[in-house]
């Protein structure tokens, strides 16, 4: 961490910073640069692009000289905030007259009214994104921090500038953004601002989908994602905002048989994804892979514990989920509902023989997602048993080998049959109907049993086999 004045110097020796000094003096004004930035360079992690800026004065006015001095034309105005936002050099700048806010029960959305540098300030979410860095002349460079937010980036802590139940009750997405920048930076929360989190999480209800979705985005993207969800767990608020994932939870015992807590387990398999990719889509497989857990249990005697077919209906879950929380209804959501479903098959391949036909059918269903695949079956191993662990890496290596050698020869990745249904009705001389889906099926089931190679010559030569079969005479 870095705290001393030379440094904090170095940090607003950008070209924005001596421009928005320099206009500061020109008019008068009082200007700051606040927030995410200066807690970021505190902390000496990656240099925000977006960089924030509070005026004791009327912050779009201000913010279209800034931009005049610097030839910038397009300005985004968000009059009801009081906010100016522009681009330049591959950052964000955004410009907020200082002001204070009042809130009614029923919205997040404030009452703004004009206020000093220090209002604006208490009514930032977190001590650690109240501190400011002054740009005016008369004190340039000069750490404003009120609110202990310094001690606090020492100590690892997440609080509030004020009381905790007025700030997460005012505005209850902040509980969220607790929980996310507790992962995000590997912060504790603050014990009083945790038990108000509990106390208020009914509170979330009014928080649309979108929100938190960006925050469970966030949270997931997060080096360590279990430490948010098990935050949001532990405060009650995740029974409401993803009761599905709360479901998990928790251990079932009869005839002194018990199986796993599928919750920790799946937070597990996120983080070991989250140690091998950065794929936001991979991680929510992971996160959903047993998803379909609670509505398949079931105790057998003789047997114990079952989730027979959980992932088809966790695979199913998926699009209810995604509509609940307004998350993408697209290709990346048809991903993460076949990596749910796919997710058992390598992991019965290394526990069985692996035959040509199996790995020829993994590559035809998973398609271009086949690496993707054996990367969540692999983070899917959570064993304590470090030889069983090992053991079933091994076997996957063995499976990974394979898929190579069959799609290199067979050539299946992508694969459509090399004899097309207008193919067949034109050569039979019929219409569209069930026999030519029979006639199709076959094809591609022979080839993928390796009964004949993936080749048209071949095709050909059993549809018409098929098609005698099935009393069709070429006319």
């Amino acid at each position: 961490m870095i705290f001393d004045k030379k440094n904090i110097l170095n940090f607003i020796d950008k070209p924005i910073f001596k421009i928005v000094s320099v206009v500061a003096e020109e008019i008068s004004a009082e200007v700051y640069v606040i927030g995410g930035y200066v807690r970021d360079r505190l902390l000496n992690r990656k240099e925000s692009k977006d960089i924030d800026f509070v005026v004791k004065d009327d912050g779009i006015e201000f913010a279209r000289k800034v931009a005049e001095k610097i030839g910038i034309k397009k300005i985004s105005i968000f009059k009801t905030y009081g906010t100016a936002m522009f681009v330049w050099n591959d950052a964000e700048y955004e410009f907020v007259g200082a002001r204070k806010e009042s809130y009614s029960p029923e919205s997040r959305n404030p009452k703004v009214e004009q206020g000093s540098i220090e209002d604006d300030q208490k009514r930032r979410d977190f001590t650690i994104n109240a501190l400011a860095i002054s740009l005016n002349k008369k004190n340039f460079g000069q750490l404003v921090d009120p609110f202990n937010g310094v001690e606090d980036l020492k100590n690892r802590i997440i609080k509030t500038p004020l009381d905790p139940e007025i700030t997460f009750s005012d505005d209850p997405l902040r509980m969220l953004r607790a929980v996310r920048f507790a992962t995000q930076l590997d912060f504790r929360i603050d014990e009083n601002c945790f038990e108000a989190i509990a106390k208020n999480k009914e509170r979330i209800k009014i928080i649309t989908a979108e929100r938190i979705h960006t925050e469970l985005n966030k949270i997931l993207l997060s080096p360590k994602p279990s430490i948010g969800f098990k935050l949001l767990y532990q405060s009650g608020l995740l029974q409401i905002i993803f009761p599905e994932l709360d479901a998990l939870s928790g251990v079932s015992t009869q005839n002194d048989i018990s199986h796993k807590d599928n919750f920790l387990h799946t937070l597990q398999v996120v983080d070991n994804v989250a140690l091998l990719s950065e794929d936001l889509w991979l991680r929510w497989a992971a996160l959903l892979h047993d998803i379909g857990k609670p509505r398949t249990k079931k105790f057998v005697e003789g047997t114990g514990w079952t989730f027979h077919a959980h992932n088809f209906v966790g695979a199913k879950m998926v699009p209810e989920i995604f509509k609940k929380l307004k998350l993408p209804q697209n290709e990346k959501m048809n991903f993460v509902q076949k990596m749910v479903e796919l997710h058992m098959r390598p992991i019965a391949l290394v526990e069985e023989t692996v035959t040509d036909s199996a790995i020829r059918r993994l590559i035809f269903d998973a398609g271009n997602d086949i690496d993707s695949l054996m990367t969540l079956c692999e983070a899917d191993i959570t064993s304590k048993n470090e030889k069983k662990v090992a053991q079933y890496l091994e076997n996957f290596k063995i499976v990974r080998q394979k898929i190579v050698e069959v799609e290199a020869r067979d050539k299946i990745r992508n694969f459509q049959p090399p004899i097309s249904g207008e193919e067949i009705m034109q050569y039979f001389n019929i219409p569209p109907c069930k026999t030519v889906g029979q006639i199709k099926n076959a094809i591609k089931d022979s080839i993928l049993d390796g009964e004949i190679p993936n080749e048209k010559e071949a095709a050909f030569k059993l549809m018409l086999e098929l098609g005698n079969k099935l009393g069709l005479v070429r006319k």
